[in-house]
């Protein structure tokens, strides 16, 4: 069952910049929306971790793709990284005031796809 809805309209102030290939919001999307990106961002939307606990949760995620995509997202001021001066070394991740505003917005979309995710990958079949 289809719903009804009317066409989203982005606002008029931003409408045709977002589309050019040199905007700079198309980085920031790419960063925020890559496989891994989304979800380091919503496993910290549950507050600090460690590496090896962002290890488990994003399962399939390589040592190399998770030190990535932790340096990109801290470079963009969405993570912080904590590192304690104890022995073995500790570091602990944790969203900025701006990666917890952006995991607001991710999680409606995470639960969308959740939501609907049998019934598109079985229409593909």
């Amino acid at each position: 069952m289809e719903a009804q809805t009317s066409p989203a309209r982005l606002p008029a102030d931003f409408a045709d910049g977002v589309f050019p290939a040199g905007c700079p919001s198309r980085t920031v999307l790419d960063h925020i929306t890559s496989k891994w990106g989304v979800l380091i961002l919503l496993a910290l939307s549950e507050g600090e971790q460690r590496w090896s606990e962002l290890r488990r949760r994003a399962e399939g995620i390589s040592e190399k793709m998770l030190a990535q995509t932790l340096k990109t997202l801290e470079r963009d001021g969405l993570v912080l990284r904590k590192s304690q001066p104890v022995i073995p070394p500790r570091v602990d991740y944790s969203l900025t005031e701006r990666g917890y505003e952006l995991s607001g917005l991710l999680v409606p979309l995470v639960s969308w796809a959740y939501n609907n995710a049998d019934e598109i990958l079985n229409g593909q079949r």
